[in-house]
């Protein structure tokens, strides 16, 4: 249990660059106690996949993206969770990892939800501009055949990180999704954001 409970921290952590998470905070999304997730924290900080921000005496924890180790664990975490997903949402990441023409995709909204069948299938698409028109005609192929629509959301690396630094709502909601191929580069991107 506590290897799952490490993983559902250092995914929360890595999803949610807009937020600064304590032990006490974080035990609440994760759903143990506030012992418990400081161990897990300790033991993270301790291995280096975690980094420390103090203010006043609170410790905030962020993923240490200077060490390629916590980098590595991270990526293999994304591909894992895309792995482990439910069956409904798995036939969406095997049918948008046909996709060559972006560089990150991410799976998000309703397709995730256990509760619910998706009216579309909602994907955040980073691109370079150049293949915008490729990445296009790409989604519009995989639409013919299939019996749910993809709702795409573009973005250029710019765009991203830029959207992220302005906490921008559609964005930060996107990437608490599934990140379904382009782990390393959104782990980059996530990085590279002061």
């Amino acid at each position: 249990m506590r290897k799952e409970n490490e993983r559902k921290a250092i995914l929360n952590i890595l999803k949610s660059p807009e937020k600064e998470y304590n032990a006490n905070n974080l035990s609440k999304v994760i759903g143990i106690t506030s012992m418990g997730i400081l161990k897990i924290l300790r033991s993270l900080l301790k291995e280096d996949i975690l980094s420390l921000k103090k203010v006043s005496n609170i410790n905030f924890y962020k993923i240490n993206f200077s060490n390629p180790y916590s980098l590595d664990y991270s990526i293999f975490l994304l591909k894992d969770e895309a792995e482990h997903t439910s069956s409904y949402a798995k036939r969406w990441v095997l049918e948008l990892r046909k996709i060559k023409s972006a560089e990150i995709g991410i799976i998000f909204g309703s397709v995730l939800s256990k509760k619910e069948k998706a009216n579309d299938i909602d994907v955040l698409f980073v691109v370079k501009k150049e293949n915008l028109s490729y990445l296009k005609k790409e989604i519009e192929k995989l639409n013919i055949f299939n019996d749910k629509k993809i709702h795409a959301v573009y973005q250029t690396r710019e765009d991203f990180s830029d959207n992220l630094i302005k906490n921008d709502i559609v964005l930060l909601d996107a990437i608490k999704g599934i990140v379904v191929f382009g782990e390393k580069e959104y782990v980059e991107l996530l990085g590279g954001i002061k």
